[in-house]
């Protein structure tokens, strides 16, 4: 057997290989998204593709374990929300082939526009959540919860967080295990949920997660560590070894299935210690099942619900210690910048210009909001840039949205920005959308996605034309403008925002990270420069003022965009062509 270093996806990639996984499905997300970026190795046992969205994603998970294989789709938290709909009601269903779906969770918002806590969703679902502390287990777990769910007649949650995911362990590898594909029996009372069947169905899940708990005291992935009485923990997840490091004499109960929980084997442990805490970051779940059982045990009375734990965090709460942390806030800030040459910046330069607002998406270009840029007023979920200007316009009238629009990217305009814009040609609306088209899914990583032309596998595939697709939705007025001709993309805006019914421009060019290997680049002429500071307005972190306040161009950071050469007026600045 191999051991190697992985990192948290790449070993859930690889629990899903060596236990037979035949079909996997995913929308990109941190930090979630190396999860399927890895299972690319494995291409000639598993399918995997990148969907549109999150619900579509379950539902082709769904569907191969209708079919009788182990499937699985993969998400981030937000995108738990989106998949929401088929994932309360596969509950229902139960599985056949077998059923996981992994779930990211971002503590202390790395990536993200909320820390919501995919067990407390799991739980309103009815769903078993299983929760691995390492790399390890990241790999074992995937197998162990198939094994589980499909005793059970359960689909279950994998639920990871950023650190682990992002961090490196350890791993044992093992061969594939070859699952037997199960029949297909038509069971129009378990796979139908009209609501007869619904009802029907809701009792037997019941029984079944009655049954599961009690399983549960058994499982060997819920397991004590006795050492030291005085004081005992449960935990799960990261926040284990957060506790070994901190508390390495402490009697520890490590869950490693958060829902349902071992009831009896938690009654039993904390018998046979003097002060139990309950160690778990975000939400508290497992203290306010554990408080109800009539255990009394300390958890958010002294831990935050917000944000990541670590080993000094929980030493300082438990033990009153105060050890000596980095003052990381005397390190100079860094704050978030669209990366030079991205045609984002162009974009909102004009819009800046013309004193246009912007309601806002999830993508990179919600760094519009930041200065220099100050465009974005409104940042809500994927889609929500379309649907809230709609809402805007029916609350205060056309006249009011004149100087506002909705930006959304090429990815999140397919994930579900169409329902969105359908909904505003439908309901009559006005307004203009600028569809943002970097060809890729950039802030995960350039993932690829239905309008690039490539799949998961950087194969060709079919491309969604853009255009063709709003104008099939009903939008009458659609325009493409290349993002760095300045006059054209404000001729553009200004004509749009001015009519009476929808609009869409698409701001289009690509990715500037896309472009590999050495690129031309401008360089600032001090002699020639006139200190207007107008090639500095975007906020480019390639250029730098001087004290003298001439600019100077940092070669090494220029991707030869051309956006500070057509604001300066005074030929202060010179293109460098590559050299032959």
């Amino acid at each position: 057997m191999d051991k190697i270093l992985m990192m948290g996806n790449a070993a859930i990639a690889r629990g899903a290989y060596e236990a037979g996984v035949k079909v996997s499905s995913a929308y990109p997300g941190t930090p979630s998204t190396e999860v399927s970026e890895n299972l690319v190795k494995y291409k000639d046992d598993i399918y995997c593709e990148w969907a549109p969205n999150e619900k579509v994603a379950t539902e082709v998970a769904i569907g191969a374990n209708v079919a009788g294989v182990r499937s699985m789709a993969v998400m981030k938290h937000v995108g738990f929300n989106v998949a929401a709909d088929p994932t309360y009601t596969v509950s229902y269903m139960g599985v056949n082939g077998g059923l996981m779906i992994v779930v990211a969770d971002d503590p202390g918002l790395y990536s993200s526009q909320n820390e919501q806590d995919t067990r407390m969703v799991s739980r309103a679902a009815k769903l078993p959540v299983f929760e691995p502390s390492d790399s390890q287990e990241a790999k074992d777990f995937v197998k162990i919860g198939y094994e589980v769910g499909q005793k059970f007649d359960r689909p279950f949650v994998l639920r990871t967080t950023t650190r682990l995911g992002h961090s490196q362990g350890f791993v044992t590898l093992v061969d594939r295990e070859e699952v037997e594909d199960k029949a297909y029996t038509r069971e129009v009372v378990k796979n139908v949920m009209m609501p007869g069947n619904a009802k029907a169905r809701h009792t037997i899940i019941e029984e079944k997660m009655r049954e599961l708990a009690e399983a549960a005291n058994a499982l060997s992935i819920n397991k004590v560590e006795m050492k030291d009485t005085k004081i005992g923990i449960i935990t799960s997840g990261i926040p284990y070894t957060y506790v070994k490091e901190a508390l390495p004499e402490a009697s520890v109960l490590k869950l490693g299935m958060v829902y349902p929980l071992p009831k009896k084997k938690i009654a039993d442990f904390a018998n046979k210690v003097d002060k139990l805490y309950i160690v778990e970051e975000l939400n508290p779940f497992i203290e306010e099942q554990v408080k109800a059982m009539g255990i009394d045990c300390i958890g958010k009375e002294i831990f935050s619900n917000e944000g990541e734990l670590s080993s000094n965090i929980i030493k300082k709460a438990i033990l009153g210690e105060n050890p000596e942390i980095v003052a990381y806030d005397k390190l100079p800030g860094r704050p978030p910048i669209l990366c030079p040459g991205c045609p984002h910046r162009s974009t909102y330069y004009v819009m800046k210009k013309l004193g246009i607002k912007a309601a806002g998406d999830i993508g990179c270009y919600t760094l519009g909001a930041v200065a220099p840029l100050s465009v974005v007023d409104t940042t809500i979920c994927m889609g929500a840039s379309i649907s809230s200007l709609h809402g805007m316009e029916k609350a205060k009238g056309k006249d009011y949205i004149k100087d506002w629009v909705a930006v959304i990217g090429d990815s999140t305009f397919l994930h579900t920005g169409m329902n969105s814009l359908l909904n505003m040609v439908y309901n009559q609306s006005s307004g203009t959308v600028v569809i943002l088209d970097n060809s890729t899914t950039g802030m995960t990583g350039h993932q690829d996605n239905p309008a690039t032309g490539k799949n998961i596998y950087g194969d060709p595939a079919p491309q969604v034309d853009l255009v063709t697709l709003c104008k099939g939705i009903g939008v009458k007025n659609v325009r493409v403008v290349n993002s760095f001709d300045l006059p054209e993309l404000e001729k553009a805006l200004k004509e749009e925002t001015a009519r009476e019914e929808v609009s869409v421009i698409i701001s289009q060019s690509p990715c500037v990270l896309l472009t590999k290997g050495k690129k031309p680049y401008y360089k600032a002429l001090s002699d020639k420069c006139k200190k207007c500071g107008m090639c500095l307005k975007p906020g480019c972190p390639a250029l730098t003022k001087n004290e003298d306040n001439t600019i100077t161009i940092d070669d090494t950071m220029c991707t030869g965009c051309g956006l500070c050469f057509d604001l300066c007026k005074f030929n202060a600045i010179e293109y460098v062509p590559l050299e032959k």
